[in-house]
C-alpha cells in the first residue's frame, strides 16, 4: 500500500477526522481504520468523548492518548451526567444523547483544528450510527465516509427496520408475543437474507415499547446513510457475497473493508501498537498462563464490553465449566452482572483454581492468537467473530443483544464454525455438553477445520489484489483526488 504515499507529493497531508459511537465494539475498529489510513498518508485526529476520554487515562494511564505528530487525539462531550467510570454507559441513553448533544461540539471541533497547525480536515469518517456528521461535513463541505461496525447481515437487517415497522411485527404488541410464536414468523422478503425468522433478527427488534428509543435511532441513522458519501463494513466479499451484493444495488458506494486486523500486519504501522483504546485495563499476565498450558487445551470465554447478565445466568455458566472438567480463562468484567459484583461463588472459585483463569480484561487478538486457545464461547458481537475468523477459533455462540443473535444464526448455520446456545435460558448441563463436544467431540473437529478455511478465505481477501485490499485501495485513492 506505500505505492499510494506517492500520489501524496508535493501536496497538503490529507487530514481525516475520526469518530465513533462511544462504545469499546466501536471504538477497537475505528482506531484498526485510522492506522490504516495513517499508513496511507493521513493525517488522523480520533475523536473520543470526554468520559471515554477520562476511562482510557484510567486504564492506560495519563500518556496513552497524547499521540504522535500526524496521529492525535481530541475530544468531544456526549451530553449526559457523569456516571461509574468502570461502566459502559446505557446504550439507548448514549442514542439519544449524542444525536442531540453532539452536532456542535464536533463542528466547534473541526473548526478548531482548521485553525491549528494542523493541514485542513479533508474527510469525515464517522461511525454509522452517527450520523448527525453529515450535517457537519455538509457545513463544511467534505466528504463524509459511513463506518458501520457491523456485518452486513446486520446492516441489511437495519435498513429494513422501518420495512417491519410498516408492516406490523415490530414493535411487538405484547409480551405475550414472546412467546406465541409470533418470533417464529419468516422472514422472506430482506434481499440477501435467506431462512430468516423475526427471532433471528436483532433483539432490539423484540421491544414491545411502541415508542422505543431504539427502533426510532436505528430508523433515522439509516435514512441518513443515503446522504453519506461512502460507506464501509468491515466484512469480507467471500463471507457474505448474497446480502454484499444486494447491499450493493441500494448503496453504490459501499466499500467491503475486512478482517481490518489482516490489513493492519501488511503495514508498517508497529510505531502505533502503543496507541490502544481499551477502556478496562488488561491484564496482559493471561499470556504467561497461557504459555503454560498444553496446545488446544483452553476454552477462552468472554461477553464483550456491553453485556450484562443475570447472576443466576454468571453461576449457571460457571457450573457449566467446572463440570467440563476442561481449561478456560474467563472475562469477567467488574460490571458484568445486573446491579451487584461480578463475583462467583467461591466453591466454584475453589473447584477450578487448577484449571481456571479469571481476569477483569485482556488483549483479546493476543489470545485468540494464542496456540492454547482451542475454541471461544463468546456472544458473538462483529469484532469477537471476525477476530475469530482471522485465527481460525471455532466458536459456542451466547448471543445476548442486538446484531448478535443474526451473527449467531449465521456463525452456526451458515458459516458452521460455531454451536447456538440459548442465553436466555442458560443451563449448566448445557454448557458442559457444549464445552466437551467443542475441544474433544467430532462436531468440534470439523467447525474448527470450517473456521480454518474462513481464515483462508479472509487472507486471501486481504492480501495484494484481494477484495478487502483493493477497496481500501479504491477508496483511499478516491480521497486524495477530492478537492476539499
Amino acid at each position: 500500500m506505500s505505492k499510494m504515499m506517492g500520489l501524496l507529493g508535493g501536496t497538503k497531508k490529507p487530514h481525516a477526522v475520526l469518530i465513533p459511537f462511544p462504545s469499546q465494539g466501536h471504538i477497537n475498529p475505528f482506531l484498526k481504520l485510522a492506522k490504516l489510513l495513517h499508513s496511507n498518508g493521513f493525517h488522523i485526529t480520533f475523536v473520543n468523548t470526554d468520559f471515554n476520554h477520562q476511562r482510557l487515562v484510567k486504564s492506560r494511564g495519563p500518556n496513552a492518548l497524547i499521540g504522535f505528530p500526524n496521529f492525535q487525539f481530541e475530544t468531544i462531550p456526549d451530553g449526559l451526567p457523569p456516571s461509574n467510570m468502570d461502566s459502559t454507559q446505557s446504550i439507548p441513553a448514549l442514542c439519544d444523547s449524542t444525536r442531540k448533544h453532539c452536532l456542535i461540539p464536533f463542528c466547534n471541533l473541526i473548526s478548531k483544528l482548521n485553525h491549528s497547525h494542523a493541514p485542513p480536515v479533508t474527510c469525515i469518517f464517522s461511525d454509522g450510527v452517527m450520523s448527525f456528521t453529515i450535517k457537519a461535513s455538509q457545513q463544511f463541505g467534505l466528504p463524509n465516509i459511513l463506518f458501520w461496525t457491523h456485518s452486513a447481515c446486520a446492516f441489511m437487517s437495519f435498513k429494513e427496520c422501518k420495512n417491519l415497522m410498516e408492516r406490523g411485527l415490530i414493535p411487538l404488541k405484547d409480551a405475550n408475543y414472546l412467546t406465541n410464536g409470533h418470533l417464529d414468523s419468516a422472514i422472506d422478503w430482506i434481499p440477501g437474507l435467506k431462512n430468516i425468522t423475526l427471532r433471528d433478527l436483532p433483539g432490539i427488534y423484540r421491544t414491545t415499547d411502541p415508542n422505543d428509543i431504539l427502533l426510532d435511532f436505528l430508523v433515522e441513522q439509516i435514512e441518513a446513510t443515503s446522504k453519506a458519501s461512502a460507506i464501509i463494513l468491515p466484512t469480507f466479499d467471500a463471507l457474505e457475497h448474497d446480502v454484499l451484493n444486494a447491499l450493493s444495488t441500494m448503496f453504490p458506494k459501499l466499500y467491503t473493508i475486512g478482517p481490518l486486523e489482516l490489513l493492519l500486519v501488511q503495514t508498517s504501522e508497529s510505531t502505533f501498537d502503543s496507541i490502544k483504546c481499551n477502556l478496562w485495563k488488561e491484564e496482559s499476565e493471561c499470556l504467561k498462563w497461557l504459555d503454560s498450558q498444553e496446545p488446544n487445551s483452553v476454552l477462552y470465554v468472554n461477553f464483550g464490553s456491553v453485556i450484562v447478565m443475570r447472576h443466576q445466568q454468571l453461576v449457571e455458566l460457571a457450573w457449566g465449566l467446572a463440570n467440563s472438567k476442561k481449561k478456560f480463562m474467563w472475562v469477567i468484567r467488574p460490571d458484568l452482572v445486573e446491579g451487584e459484583a461480578s463475583i462467583l461463588p467461591p466453591e466454584i472459585v475453589e473447584e477450578t483454581k487448577d484449571r481456571g483463569l479469571l481476569v477483569g480484561w485482556c488483549p483479546q487478538e493476543q489470545v485468540l492468537k494464542h496456540p492454547a486457545v482451542a475454541g471461544f464461547l463468546t456472544h458473538c458481537g462483529w469484532n469477537s467473530t471476525l477476530e475469530s475468523i482471522t485465527n481460525g477459533v471455532p466458536l459456542i455462540c451466547c448471543p445476548f443483544f442486538n446484531d448478535q443473535t443474526l451473527n449467531c444464526r449465521y456463525i452456526s448455520r451458515e458459516w458452521a464454525f460455531g454451536m447456538e446456545m440459548d442465553s436466555d435460558n442458560v443451563t449448566r448441563a448445557e454448557v458442559e455438553k457444549l464445552v466437551k463436544e467443542l475441544l474433544e467431540g467430532e462436531k468440534g473437529k470439523e467447525m474448527k477445520k470450517k473456521a480454518i478455511e474462513w481464515k483462508k478465505l479472509a487472507q486471501e481477501a486481504t492480501h495484494t489484489n484481494g477484495s478487502s485490499f483493493l477497496n481500501l485501495e479504491k477508496l483511499v485513492n478516491e480521497l486524495l483526488f477530492v478537492k476539499s
